[in-house]
């Protein structure tokens, strides 16, 4: 019986070193670069729980009144993320090295998170803050990605530019879909200088639910043509809107569960020209589940799912293929998209890991 009672103890004891949360961040030194005096900079760091207890950040404490922080207050659950976000004042002129305190349940207890850069009067350098050359031209961003909409509903995306060029400069972007509209201010840059593009996307002129994928160009100077070197894609999501069912009608309703939502195609795509992998679609709601959209963002991914409606408790196949010859094609994301008439989950997507 002693024997029993011990066995039993030491795997109680296990399980419960075993079980634990753990903080894992995207990053842990964030280089802002040159940034302008006065001019608050504000950073992100991408919490993960990669253990398998809730993950939570019981406190955030910058080092200094100069920074100012939030942090994602409520219990991280395995696998899902979080977020600590700082904020730098910018008061002081010339180089600066920040850290912040983040105490968690995890072991370790305290991890830190660093920032760095320099405080300048004017920005000269402006390879961290705008990272991608465009010809004599440099942008943040090398896609434009509105965040899911409704019908009706506006959104607005924001696109940093410089003039590196020695002359002046007009940003325009060539090819603008009906459905957006660009300004920047100022309208005019000169050699050096920097302003902001402000791209507004009216959802009432998209044509369907799901994704629209589309470019524009980036023009490099005056009578510039259009090339895969200053193009940068566009999507948006347009989502069903279900804020009119009654209750009943929520409660009754189809409730999609996929057996993945990221496949891992790089070990096999190292070694083949294509990579696949089944994913198991199931509707664990009450009423027939359809899927009445199945897009993918990348031209390197196909699909192929063995049935859009399920009944109540049916599962069906999803296929999803890599193809490596076409992965460095476009600077589009691996994933693929799926519209549904689940009110919790009108949109669902895979990610694909390929490189």
């Amino acid at each position: 019986m002693k024997r029993l009672i011990t066995l039993f103890y030491s795997l109680c004891v296990a399980l419960t070193v075993t079980a634990q949360a753990r903080f894992t961040s995207n990053t842990e030194l964030i280089n802002l670069g040159q940034i302008e005096w006065k001019h608050p900079a504000t950073v992100r760091y991408l919490i993960t729980n990669t253990g398998d207890k809730p993950l939570v950040l019981t406190e955030v404490e910058p080092d200094c009144e100069c920074s100012s922080v939030q942090w994602t207050q409520t219990p991280i659950a395995p696998g899902e993320t979080g977020e600590v976000s700082v904020t730098f004042d910018a008061q002081l002129l010339g180089h600066f090295q920040k850290s912040v305190a983040v105490m968690t349940n995890a072991e370790p207890y305290l991890v830190y998170l660093r920032l760095a850069g320099e405080v300048v009067a004017e920005i000269k350098d402006f390879t961290l803050t705008h990272p991608y050359l465009i010809g004599e031209i440099r942008v943040d961003k090398s896609s434009l990605d509105f965040p899911d909409l409704y019908r009706g509903e506006s959104c607005q995306l924001t696109l940093g530019v410089a003039n590196l060029s020695g002359r002046p400069y007009e940003p325009v972007l060539m090819h603008l879909p009906s459905y957006l509209e660009a300004s920047c201010r100022p309208a005019v840059l000169q050699q050096g200088e920097k302003g902001v593009m402000t791209i507004t996307l009216h959802s009432d002129r998209l044509t369907d639910l799901g994704l629209t994928q589309s470019s524009v160009y980036v023009a490099r100077f005056l009578g510039d043509k259009v090339s895969e070197e200053n193009e940068l894609p566009i999507s948006a999501i347009l989502l069903p809107d279900f804020s009119n069912l009654s209750q009943t009608e929520l409660e009754r309703a189809p409730l999609i569960r996929l057996s993945a939502e990221e496949v891992d195609m790089r070990l096999t795509l190292a070694k083949k020209q294509k990579a696949k992998q089944n994913i198991t679609v199931t509707n664990e709601g009450r009423t027939p589940l359809e899927i009445s959209k199945l897009q993918v963002f990348h031209p390197a991914v196909g699909v192929a799912l063995k049935k859009r409606v399920l009944q109540p408790g049916e599962s069906t196949r999803l296929r999803v293929t890599v193809d490596r010859r076409h992965v460095s094609k476009s600077r589009r994301p691996l994933r693929l998209l799926m519209i549904t008439n689940d009110p919790q989950h009108p949109k669902k997507e895979i990610n694909i890991l390929a490189k």
